[in-house]
């Protein structure tokens, strides 16, 4: 169902493409949105157990377009130095490709908000109270990933063949 990476010797290994989505902070998501235009919109995330998680408003485009079709995907971008003397990009980025739901469970719900919090504020006074303040505000959506690549600059890896 999902195409085969076409320069394999650029794809990086499941193991660091799941190490990026849990270093980073931001990714951006890819919905089917109005009018059939895609829509893409950077989210903060967390990433667990194969699993994507963020949380959004009760309405609105994101909620809309998810409720239409919950086939997604969701970019990740670690590295992106530009060399303009090599006319060239040293990327290193992750995408991923799942179904979205909405938690509706109380239980799941409450546990992905804080796995969203450990990772943003973990320790921080006040986060119990943010979290009981906010959990009836918001939704939390999980992405279950179907498929997952991450790709590096072919730069990047003739650095690695020669250490």
């Amino acid at each position: 169902m999902f195409r085969a990476m076409r320069r394999k010797r650029q794809q990086l290994p499941t193991d660091e493409s799941e190490a990026i989505l849990k270093r980073m902070t931001n990714g951006t998501l890819a919905l089917h949105g109005d009018g059939d235009y895609p829509y893409a919109v950077p989210v903060s995330y967390v990433y667990s157990d194969g699993r994507i998680y963020f949380h959004t408003a009760t309405q609105g485009h994101k909620v809309d377009a998810l409720m239409r079709n919950d086939k997604v995907s969701f970019c990740v971008v670690e590295q992106d130095d530009v060399k303009s003397a090599e006319f060239t990009t040293y990327f290193r980025s992750v995408i991923a490709f799942g179904r979205a739901r909405i938690l509706t469970d109380e239980t799941e719900k409450r546990a992905a908000l804080q796995l969203l919090a450990d990772k943003y504020s973990s320790g921080m006074p006040g986060l119990e109270a943010e979290i009981a303040k906010g959990f009836r505000h918001l939704l939390m959506v999980e992405i279950d990933i179907e498929h997952l690549t991450g790709k590096e600059s072919i730069e990047l890896v003739r650095e690695k063949n020669n250490m």
